[in-house]
């Protein structure tokens, strides 16, 4: 079973992630990982940190020579602004209790609404939000992306399975419906300041994030992941936990602000009738063909073999420059937020790290289905599977 755990805090030493479950043989470099944490930090509305932070990513197990062996693979990404934070993320700056007054005076007792600060003091009995800030940032989705890198590898090498995520809105600016874009696109898509494939749509969105800027606000949006290649059948309508949407589903929710997530035309859907909710079926060439993918590759659980089609929507960033009013914990006084560092938009980041997510929980149940301890295992078992398909008379547009 693949599986990955990640540890770390925003402003920490480093970032770790442990793989559990990649066959041996997938080719991986440092040099894939790089180019993957690079691409999050890609678009317009990012802070400054964006510009200064260094990702140094290295392999401390499972890869050697370029190659997994088939055992947990570990990954250090280390934070280059580590040195400036060591002191304020001391122990006794973090975790103790009894302080002085000038260091109980630079606590952060001020919870920002919308993010995980209240909540967490509440939870974990801390009288200031630093522990809590430090996990739940976004720094952590580094991590994730290393992960889904290895994952992406595996599934581009062992099955021909390729990701990709656009944007198709902010702040209410909507890109026009068209054909989807193709994994060719992954250049253009990434070179686009908003990761937007249509050029009016990205200028306008460009604008107003500059404008919100200015206000001290900010943006939230639409991201889709598209995945290519799929074969059909994996995941299952057996078992609740195991179905392909609600891992996707899962995965895409657990990422930071992200507050909806569509399947195919998901709510459109539910304003259809079925006559026009469903993809009806046809031959072409021997293979049983769709007039159209609402379901977005997805039906009872499974892959369809069409393009897995996804969507998130992501809430405005929590952190305003002009802060929100909140409850003082030290004082009981309502005053404004804190603020800490961060973006007006990260909705363009927020694609990449969507990939990463689909990638893990894709490959986790293609590994599911195929097995295999090595990638030479799961290319047969693939193999085979479409031959048995086919022979059957059921072989799709996979």
């Amino acid at each position: 079973m693949l599986r990955y755990i990640t540890a770390g805090e925003s402003h920490g030493p480093l970032l770790t992630t442990i793989i559990e479950g990649i066959p041996a043989h997938i080719r991986v470099s440092t040099a894939d990982l790089t180019k993957a944490l690079a691409r999050r930090r890609l678009g317009a509305g990012r802070g400054a940190r964006m510009g200064f932070e260094q990702d140094s990513v290295r392999f401390t197990g499972g890869v050697i020579q370029g190659e997994t062996i088939g055992s947990p693979i570990s990954i250090e990404i280390s934070n280059s602004e580590w040195p400036k934070w060591e002191q304020v993320m001391s122990a006794d700056e973090v975790n103790s209790s009894v302080l002085s007054e000038a260091k109980r005076a630079q606590l952060l007792t001020r919870p920002r609404p919308g993010h995980a600060d209240l909540a967490g003091m509440q939870k974990y009995d801390f009288c200031h939000a630093r522990p809590i800030l430090e996990r739940a940032s976004a720094r952590e989705t580094a991590a994730r992306v290393a992960a889904g890198e290895v994952a992406r590898q595996f599934l581009r090498q062992g099955l021909g399975i390729e990701i990709l995520s656009h944007v198709t809105a902010i702040g209410g600016i909507h890109a026009p419906y068209a054909e989807l874009p193709g994994p060719s696109d992954r250049e253009a898509i990434d070179a686009d300041p908003v990761r937007c494939l249509d050029p009016a749509t990205s200028t306008k969105i460009q604008e107003l994030i500059h404008a919100t800027k200015n206000q001290g606000d900010t943006l939230g949006g639409v991201v889709e992941v598209l995945v290519w290649g799929c074969p059909p059948g994996v995941g299952t309508h057996v078992s609740a936990e195991a179905r392909l949407d609600a891992r996707l589903a899962c995965a895409l929710m657990g990422v930071q602000a992200i507050k909806g997530v569509e399947v195919g035309d998901g709510f459109a859907l539910a304003d259809s009738p079925g006559s026009k909710a469903h993809d009806p079926m046809d031959t072409h060439e021997g293979r049983i063909v769709r007039s159209a993918n609402r379901a977005g590759g997805i039906e009872g659980g499974m892959s369809n073999g069409e393009v897995i089609r996804l969507r998130a929507a992501m809430k405005p960033i929590a952190t305003l420059s002009k802060a929100l009013p909140t409850v003082n914990i030290a004082t009981g006084e309502v005053e404004p937020a804190h603020h800490q560092r961060s973006d007006v938009c990260a909705v363009p980041a927020a694609g990449v790290i969507a990939e990463a997510v689909v990638a893990i929980e894709v490959a986790r149940s293609c590994l599911e289905k195929f097995g295999g301890d090595t990638l030479g295992d799961v290319r047969s078992a693939v193999d085979h599977y479409r031959t048995r398909v086919k022979e059957a008379g059921m072989e799709a547009s996979w």
